[in-house]
């Protein structure tokens, strides 16, 4: 368009906009209505790909507009010049606005915009009459994204370069970046390359964390900080390496994102913590049982070595297997969320690692409630079988073994690891519609023996809700099984349904009378019965003699 026209928004076009999310699909010579505003779109020639433009994105198209007799009144084509504009900004009619954000890369349309979308009833003499309808064949050559990263106008983002993948950091992540920071004048205040900084820390002002977390492997950005991302109110004062940044005072910041090293917490309480070195292959990661052979360094906080495995000549890699309690639990539980080639550094607190007694290892003595911390390689694994690679009478052996394993461990009170051995005995059976009828007969009997022996589990570690649960799956297989009445019972009462518990303790002392352990649950029962009255009666008393007061 030319400089003195620029199809500019009209007087009225400042309002919030009612714009489509959704791409119209459209063939080749189809023509169709966009929104409920009047707005109809031709499509001329097809774009590349799937994207579509966003609001504030940096634009560039041709274009050619006439009225409705085929009078053209300004064409970028004809002065060869592509016409560029930030899109939703209301930097031009609305029509525009709302149909370019439908448009694929090197698509080509006809756009017809009513007066309501274009220059409403005055028009902009003496090229557009009042109340025209205009029509506009476009196409979209290219944007730029340009994103308001915290949705407050605090920082855009264009991007520069692309970059690959999908992955974003997170905060626990440790980046690798190049940035420089100027004034809106130009004047330059800081500019580094290869700094590295956990990304939940922070860098040289907030608008880098916050950024960066945007971006993917690669990709180079411009930002435009405005000062509540900066420095603010008090500004920056100069120092040896970096200029001052007056107050209130908004940057552009270049950035680009050279790489990142992902930083995970293996444990729910944060104890144990993976740094990835080097990425590992595929996506197959060991599962419980796995035999895994790693090369492994074990350092203290002051550096010293005390293990080092699978690094001299000649010597093969360390070998164990997990969930086996062969090596600390912090190492077990690390490896497991480990690929094949993967090298990772990892942090594991006293309480994953040698605990509060004094450990004598290989190469020294590790002291009490120390921190740990290994370097870890996964060289390769042999992951246990796992359902779907089984036939059926392999799926009843293997749960078969799951099952005495976690007997095993019952007994040695190692209730946690106890019932995970039987979860995965009755992972391996639980879809047994192609078993024959004998196999479903073997299937449930093992179903029953590992729900009930689990709710076992759970009863001692105190996940009372988790039990009830195993039983009622138990009592839906048979529903006359007494243990499953009994220990769903326990479950209850730790649950304060003793009206529940009641009605499980009766009807398994109608099927077994003589039970001597459901008997003694019967009493505890009635003793917290006799509690609860009391606790009810002294709440009442005490509520009656206030208001007599």
């Amino acid at each position: 368009m030319d400089e003195d026209f620029d199809i500019p928004a009209a007087a009225d076009m400042n309002d919030d906009l009612d714009f489509p999310d959704e791409t119209v699909a459209l063939k080749v010579g189809e023509e169709k209505e966009i929104g409920n505003q009047g707005l109809k779109k031709k499509l001329l020639k097809e774009g590349e790909g799937w994207v579509t433009p966003e609001n504030g994105d940096e634009v560039e198209v041709h274009y050619t507009g006439t009225l409705l007799d085929g009078t053209q009144f300004d064409s970028s084509r004809d002065r060869g010049t592509p016409f560029k504009f930030t899109l939703g900004q209301g930097q031009v009619i609305k029509g525009w606005d709302l149909g370019i954000k439908t448009m694929k890369k090197s698509e080509k349309a006809l756009f017809t915009i009513p007066p309501d979308l274009a220059y409403g009833e005055s028009g902009s003499p003496p090229t557009i009459p009042p109340s025209a309808t205009l029509q506009f064949d476009v196409e979209l050559l290219s944007w730029t994204s340009v994103k308001d990263i915290c949705k407050d106008g605090g920082i855009f983002k264009k991007i520069l370069t692309e970059g690959q993948k999908w992955e974003n950091p997170k905060d626990l992540d440790e980046v690798l970046v190049n940035f420089e920071a100027k004034l809106e004048d130009g004047t330059l205040v800081a500019k580094a390359d290869g700094v590295e900084f956990t990304v939940g820390d922070g860098y040289f002002c907030p608008a880098l964390a916050k950024a960066v977390k945007t971006m993917k492997l690669g990709e180079k950005a411009l930002l435009t900080v405005k000062p509540q991302y900066g420095f603010g109110e008090k500004g920056k004062p100069a120092s040896s390496n970096e200029g001052a940044v007056p107050p209130n005072a908004s940057l552009d910041i270049t950035l680009e994102l050279v790489s990142w090293k992902t930083v995970s917490e293996v444990t729910p309480d944060k104890k144990v913590i993976k740094k990835i070195l080097k990425e590992g292959e595929g996506y197959e990661k060991p599962n419980d049982g796995t035999v895994v052979k790693v090369k492994l360094v074990g350092k203290l906080g002051d550096g010293k070595i005390f293990l080092k495995k699978g690094y001299g000549d000649g010597e093969e890699p360390f070998e164990f297997k997990t969930d086996e309690e062969q090596v600390i639990d912090g190492l077990d539980k690390a490896v497991a969320t480990m690929k094949k080639g993967e090298k990772a550094l990892l942090t594991i607190a006293p309480e994953y690692a040698f605990g509060s007694s004094e450990s004598k290892q290989e190469l020294a003595v590790v002291p009490p409630n120390s921190t740990v911390y290994y370097e870890v390689e996964l060289v390769a694994f042999d992951k246990e079988k796992e359902s779907w690679d089984m036939n059926n009478q392999e799926k009843i052996e293997a749960a078969g073994k799951k099952k005495e394993e976690g007997n095993v461990l019952f007994k040695a009170g190692k209730f946690a690891r106890a019932s995970k051995r039987y979860e995965k005995a009755v992972k391996f059976i639980e879809h047994d519609s192609s078993f024959s009828e004998e196999e479903k007969k073997q299937a449930k009997a093992l179903k029953v023996a590992c729900n009930l022996n689990d709710a076992a589990c759970k009863l001692k570690l105190k996940l009372y809700k988790e039990a009830e649960k195993l039983c009622t799956k138990v009592l839906e297989l048979e529903s006359s099984n007494v243990k499953a009445l009994y220990r769903r019972a326990q479950a209850y009462i730790q649950l304060a349904d003793l009206d529940l518990a009641e009605v499980d303790i009766k009807k398994a002392l109608e099927i077994d009378p003589n039970n001597r352990d459901v008997k003694l649950e019967y009493k505890t029962l009635k003793e917290k019965v006799k509690e609860y009255n009391k606790k009810d009666a002294k709440f009442y008393g005490n509520m009656f003699a206030k208001m007599n007061k």
